[in-house]
């Protein structure tokens, strides 16, 4: 194509363009930006690397609440039957824990090792928490945080006064002896899982 035809080419393009309305151009621009906003998403976002199971060795547990400095003097063998962990049974690289009180509950001892944070590991386990809450009958789980509010606040938790706990969050170790008094309490109301009342006292 000549230098002549690839002018003659260009101005019928730009006439043809600026005929169309800017809505057009907009819609056209938004799925463009679409396709790659969900193209970087996938990118950003790798898999858990490793199963999530319940009821992880009380050594592996102690071991990775040290390594990030978090209480557990007050864990028995019985309470270990509703925490969670993620990666090789052998050496998991996190772990997540329940204490169940009826209609509430406390999430407890979320560690993820620094080599797997950024994977969604972290949330992956207050996942399957939440689930094995929702199926015990739990409507709110409450938790206490010093330094990870934000990420916390991203799961749908909200900041609640201390003096709002109920009695039995109250009464846990981890309120009232094990995590200071500058911790943040935080609550999430569950919904409830389909076909059940949003509360489960209701009849």
């Amino acid at each position: 194509m000549g230098i002549a035809a690839r002018h003659a080419h260009r101005r019928r393009e730009r006439k043809r363009t600026s005929g169309r309305s800017a809505v057009t151009r907009e819609r056209e621009a938004g799925r463009h930006y679409g396709r790659a906003r969900r193209g970087s998403s996938r990118a950003e976002t790798p898999a858990v690397g490793g199963a999530i199971y319940r009821q992880p060795a009380a050594e592996h547990v102690a071991s990775l609440l040290e390594s990030a400095g978090l209480p557990g003097d007050d864990l028995s063998a019985a309470m270990l039957a509703d925490f969670f962990a993620c990666g090789d049974r052998n050496a998991p690289v996190g772990v997540v824990g329940l204490e169940l009180y009826g209609s509430e509950a406390l999430l407890r001892s979320l560690v993820v090792r620094d080599s797997e944070r950024g994977r969604g590991a972290g949330r992956a386990l207050i996942a399957a928490a939440e689930t094995h809450a929702r199926d015990a009958g739990v409507c709110s789980v409450y938790l206490l945080t010093e330094t990870a509010s934000a990420f916390f606040s991203s799961l749908g938790y909200r900041t609640v006064a201390r003096e709002r706990a109920p009695q039995a969050i109250r009464a846990t170790a981890q309120f009232a002896t094990l995590c200071p008094d500058s911790a943040e309490l935080m609550c999430k109301v569950l919904a409830p899982r389909p076909g059940l009342p949003a509360d489960p006292r209701s009849p």
